[in-house]
């Protein structure tokens, strides 16, 4: 599994993360939204972690600078 999401798209996967949790928990969003926002927000935060994303590799974009030039 080769890294191919680079630190400046992982900031925003995990800010996103963190605000769709925040509306999840203030109760700004609610029923089906908000079950749609929580599975997004796990697999941005996942795929930060892991600094691997699926449709990346699908669509051969890599925003890893590391990885990308060699």
């Amino acid at each position: 599994m080769t890294k191919n999401v680079g630190s400046a798209d992982k900031l925003v996967r995990i800010l996103l993360a963190v605000l769709f949790a925040v509306l999840i928990f203030a109760k700004v969003v609610s029923g089906w939204l908000a079950i749609v926002l929580g599975i997004f927000a796990v697999v941005f935060l996942l795929t930060a972690l892991l600094n691997f994303c699926p449709i990346w590799l699908t669509l051969k974009i890599n925003t890893n600078k590391k990885t990308a030039e060699v």
